[in-house]
């Protein structure tokens, strides 16, 4: 499942926000500084999936707070149920 993310850095604390129509807002609690932030949003991303952190792919928008990601390692429609609970 491809998704496109909305990075908010130095946030205290890593959840998930809420969607603003296709985009998921997520919080991280790391700076935007040597990928860092994108290392947490993975393994993050990956925990609220419940996949494998291989299984999470940043397609588009390393260097940027938008970013489209690949998810795999679980059904789509597994992957549909977990986005629909998204507020």
């Amino acid at each position: 499942m491809i998704i496109r993310v909305r990075v908010i850095p130095n946030s205290g604390e890593n959840e998930v926000v809420g969607r603003v129509g296709s985009v998921v807002r997520v919080k991280v609690d790391s700076p935007e500084v040597n990928q860092a932030a994108n290392k947490v949003l993975i393994d993050y991303l990956a925990e609220f999936f419940e996949v494998r952190s291989k299984s999470i792919h940043i397609m588009r928008g390393e260097k940027a707070r938008e970013k489209t990601v690949n998810i795999v390692g679980r059904s789509e429609d597994e992957l549909k149920l977990v986005m629909e609970s998204i507020p």
